[in-house]
């Protein structure tokens, strides 16, 4: 894989670490004791830092800052000006970055543009966040949430796909790559052949 390739708009810290292949576009700023893992792609005017995680393959559009206490697993995407919080309860005449509440999205999850993600919450694994919503709480790995404030509407499957009825019952269907899912007492887990056969 190539080096990293940053625009000679953007700034880079000291103390920042890049892997290869990422690429920093214009006006971006990356603040140090971040670390970005390979093949990345980062947008216009993003902000990302002090001290935080992005894995490989990450693509954040423009105009997102990703602020202390945010992590980023591999292979999350983040729509254009998509907004993460760190304090809950911020005022401009208090220092409150003692009080900072860690937010994780986890491999393969979605956040769709304008989407608001406040701190404390943990975006499951390929979940899927509905542009414009805000998002308060925890979010399932593979739930699709929309509005304000979000709600599970559906499945998305790894593809990012809503999940469908399949011709098996209780079976959901990615329309894009026909992956069987079903649903459980504790969310959603891809189906097994046997499943099939107990029907």
């Amino acid at each position: 894989m190539s080096a990293p390739v940053i625009h000679e708009s953007a700034y880079v810290d000291d103390g920042v670490e890049i892997g290869d292949g990422t690429r920093i576009w214009h006006f971006s700023h990356i603040i140090n004791g971040t670390r970005i893992g390979t093949g990345c792609s980062l947008g216009q005017n993003v902000m990302a830092g002090p001290d935080v995680q992005i894995g490989n393959r990450c693509k954040i559009q423009n105009n997102v800052s990703v602020y202390k206490g945010v992590t980023l697993e591999d292979d999350v995407f983040v729509g254009p000006s998509a907004v993460f919080t760190n304090v809950n309860t911020p005022r401009a005449d208090i220092n409150r970055m003692d009080e900072l509440s860690e937010t994780r999205v986890a491999r393969g999850a979605t956040i769709g543009a304008n989407a608001t993600i406040v701190c404390g919450s943990t975006i499951g694994a390929h979940a899927f966040v509905g542009a414009g919503a805000v998002v308060a709480g925890d979010v399932p790995p593979h739930a699709l949430v929309v509005g304000v404030p979000a709600k599970q509407i559906g499945w998305v499957g790894h593809a990012g796909e809503r999940l469908v009825p399949g011709d098996v019952t209780g079976q959901l269907v990615c329309p894009r790559t026909d992956r069987r899912y079903m649903e459980t007492t504790d969310g959603l887990r891809e189906a097994a052949p046997e499943d099939a056969q107990n029907e």
